[in-house]
Parts: C-alpha cells; sequence; structure tokens
C-alpha cells in the first residue's frame, strides 16, 4: 500500500507541476500580458507580473513537482 501511494504521489507531483508549470504560468502569464495591452488604461504592473511568470515558469513548475515528488520517492524507496 505503501508503494501505491508513493507512485500516486509522484505522478499527482509530476502532473501538478506540468500544471502549474506550463499552464499556470506560462499560458496564464501571456494572457495576462495581452489584457493589460488591451486594457483602456495600459496596466504596467500587470505587464511586469505577466512577463514575471513567464520568465519564471520553469522554476515554478519544477519547484511544485518537487514538493510532491520527493516524498513520494522516499515511501518508494522504503
Amino acid at each position: 500500500m505503501k508503494k501505491a501511494i508513493g507512485v500516486l504521489l509522484a505522478v499527482a507531483g509530476f502532473a501538478f507541476g506540468v500544471w502549474a508549470g506550463l499552464w499556470w504560468a506560462f499560458v496564464g502569464g501571456v494572457v495576462q500580458v495581452v489584457e493589460a495591452i488591451k486594457a483602456d488604461p495600459v496596466s504596467s504592473v500587470d505587464i511586469a507580473l505577466g512577463a514575471l511568470r513567464i520568465v519564471f515558469a520553469g522554476f515554478i513548475g519544477t519547484a511544485t513537482a518537487f514538493v510532491a515528488v520527493f516524498p513520494g520517492w522516499a515511501m518508494l524507496q522504503d
């Protein structure tokens, strides 16, 4: 049972990391920049925050995945 939970945790962590890094940070950052540019008063803060989401998308995805993958991997080692 412990190995099954470890595998489930590792797979879920990987999937959530891909979602957070690719969809939430990268795609969400691009959408945020485009919407900020299209706004009537152009918001430089929204453009900067969207650009930061794009720049750090890889780090966000990796950090999010490691939160669940490492404990899952540790469960598999026992």
